[in-house]
This record gives C-alpha cells, structure tokens and sequence, in this order.
C-alpha cells in the first residue's frame, strides 16, 4: 500500500532509480564503444549456440552487457546453466 501511494505521490523507490540508472549506464557505455544493439544480439545468439553445445542452459535468463571502466570495455555474460551435458554435440552431429 506504501508504495502505491508513494507512486501516486511522486515519490520513486530505489529500486525503479537504481533500474533507471543501470540502464543509463549501458546505453552510454554502448554509445561509447560504437556497439549496436543488433551486434549485441548477435553476438548472444553466437554465445548460445556454442554454449549449448555442451550445457543445457536458461536461455530466457541469459543477459549478455558491455561494462566499461576508466580505460577497458568487459564483455559481461551471466548463463544460468540447468545441467551439463554429458556428451557435446558439434555440428556434424
């Protein structure tokens, strides 16, 4: 009920602030090393492919981000893994 009235009131939660900022960040941190969304995407799409080529994995929890310090940009990838697989399947499998 509190927060319902703080938002009717005007007033935002921390967690709605830290959100927002959060998603700030990313898009600066995008803008600044030339990285599209769609490479972004792509790049996920390649992480699955692999990665479930020897794991069973969440892909609907899987978040892929840019994360940038003073001088160096991390490509930050967080795989919630269900299961490994006990053989791996390639390609020609």
């Amino acid at each position: 009920m509190l927060d319902f009235l703080n938002r009717i009131f005007g007033r935002e939660s921390n967690q709605s602030r830290s959100v927002a900022k959060e998603r700030l960040r990313l898009v600066l941190v995008h803008d600044r090393i030339g990285v599209s969304p769609q490479l972004l995407q792509s790049l996920k799409a390649d992480l699955i492919q692999v990665i479930t080529n020897y794991m069973e994995i969440d892909e609907d929890a899987l978040e892929v981000t840019l994360d940038s310090s003073e001088n160096q940009v991390a490509l930050v990838a967080n795989i919630p893994v269900r299961r490994m697989k006990r053989k791996f399947q390639t390609e020609s499998a």
